[in-house]
């Protein structure tokens, strides 16, 4: 029996359209794991969410190259280890409006609308990271960031 609130239960992958190139996509496919994605096109009226799980080295360094937003984005990198949830697991840099941060630790990235940030360099990999970014946006407009 079908309720009125399942089109907000999202439980499988939708990837999200025309977000990037065939060559992208078998790229990302060797070092993570999309998760779900939520943007307009999946739920009417939500904002941009994607989820996955980085578990190697990329061929691209960096992955994700410098870009811009209009609107604010949340970036997230979780560590597996339960014992030590802090603990990356891995070694990651990103820069920033310029400046170079390199992450050991689970982190958040809180970037403001108009800030340059990326590339995205991931330098090692020991265990499974949880990726997440969130932006107050229907949908994602990266700037070339998926090409």
């Amino acid at each position: 029996m079908s309720q009125k609130t399942d089109k907000y239960v999202v439980q499988t992958l939708q990837e999200p359209a025309n977000m990037s190139t065939p060559e992208f996509k078998a790229m990302y496919e060797k070092f993570a794991k999309r998760i779900l994605w939520m943007d307009t096109n999946v739920v009417e009226g939500a904002f941009q969410m994607n989820t996955a799980w980085y578990f190697d080295v990329p061929e691209a360094d960096p992955v994700f190259p410098e870009h811009v937003h209009d609107y604010d984005e949340l970036i997230g990198f979780y560590g597996s280890n339960p014992d030590d949830p802090y603990d990356l697991g891995a070694e990651m840099v990103v820069t920033i409006d310029g400046e170079e941060h390199v992450l050991t630790k689970t982190t958040m990235l809180f970037i403001p609308g108009g800030v340059p940030h990326m590339p995205l360099s991931i330098k090692r990999i020991d265990r499974p990271v949880f990726h997440f970014s969130i932006v107050m946006n229907p949908e994602y407009t990266g700037g070339g960031a998926y090409k």
